[in-house]
């Protein structure tokens, strides 16, 4: 009886965690505010065909340019495109590109900075020579020149902004690994007979999500920025797909007579942005147990 207790308490100390966690995410209060931002960012890109008043891709050259009113609420563009539906649709376009670079960037930067601190050598020399290169250029310029050489388009412009931030994960990844590496239970798992792959995977990455977590949610607003910027640019995605930065684009040329065409991308990015930033930090105060205690 007593041996059955221990086992579903110690089942349950995993769930006991996870809720503690989010417990803590909930009272710290720049965490709060950040992920209702980012749940209402991430509902609106989800329910953008439910959302959007009128068909984002329609003209109506009888609208052009015209004022927020009931029958649109954030006007039209110079085509007479509801400018509300846009950026709803926008929205889903930009978190989508931003994500699915990101999920490349981060997989990349993970596996290279597992392979360059566990075996270290030749092999860590030659991945850390290759990241050091890498991180040399800022993040836009370095997204820009994978773009001039892939080509535009949805596809080129998400591996090149993958390409650009797996050096960003690579490094930290791999100053995790350096220091868990000296930990016992490494050594214990060595001792009993795992493999590297094992090792690797079960017992030090594992032990690194948090700043891997971390870099996650303050990446993203970057990465949206970056694609926002190559949207407006105009080597992005193609044009006829409505992005943030491309509808900024569309109004630049119209500010004195049309503001609201720029200003409405413009807001949704910097609210954006500033959500998954709060939401960033907070989290980095509550897995960090040296900034717990600073955590509000």
């Amino acid at each position: 009886m007593a041996s059955a207790s221990k086992m579903v308490l110690q089942g349950a100390t995993p769930v006991r965690q996870r809720a503690t966690l989010i417990v803590r995410v909930l009272r710290h209060r720049s965490a709060l505010v950040g992920l209702v931002i980012v749940l209402a960012s991430v509902g609106a890109a989800v329910l953008a065909p439910l959302l959007a008043t009128h068909n984002p891709f329609a003209h109506n050259l009888e609208r052009q340019l015209a004022a927020p009113a009931p029958a649109g609420l954030l006007g039209t563009d110079h085509f007479g495109r509801d400018v509300f539906s846009r950026v709803i649709w926008g929205s889903r376009n930009s978190l989508f590109v931003a994500l699915l670079s990101l999920s490349i960037g981060a997989s990349a930067g993970i596996v290279l900075g597992l392979v360059s601190g566990y075996f270290g050598g030749l092999t860590d020399a030659v991945i850390v020579r290759l990241v050091d290169a890498l991180m040399s250029f800022p993040l836009v310029l370095l997204a820009i020149f994978a773009v001039s050489i892939l080509g535009f388009g949805t596809a080129n412009v998400v591996v090149a902004l993958g390409i650009s931030l797996s050096p960003r994960f690579a490094r930290v990844v791999r100053s995790q690994v350096l220091t868990l590496m000296a930990r016992d239970f490494v050594e214990a798992a060595r001792a009993l007979g795992a493999g590297h792959v094992r090792i690797m995977l079960r017992h030090i990455l594992i032990n690194a999500l948090s700043p891997i977590i971390v870099m996650i949610t303050l990446y993203l607003p970057y990465t949206i920025l970056v694609e926002s910027s190559l949207s407006f640019l105009g080597i992005g995605v193609s044009p006829d797909t409505p992005t943030w930065g491309r509808i900024i684009a569309d109004g630049a040329q119209y500010l004195e007579i049309a503001p609201w065409i720029s200003v409405s991308p413009g807001l949704a990015i910097a609210l954006t942005v500033m959500g998954f930033n709060l939401l960033g930090d907070g989290l980095r105060d509550v897995l960090d147990p040296k900034l717990r205690g600073e955590a509000r």
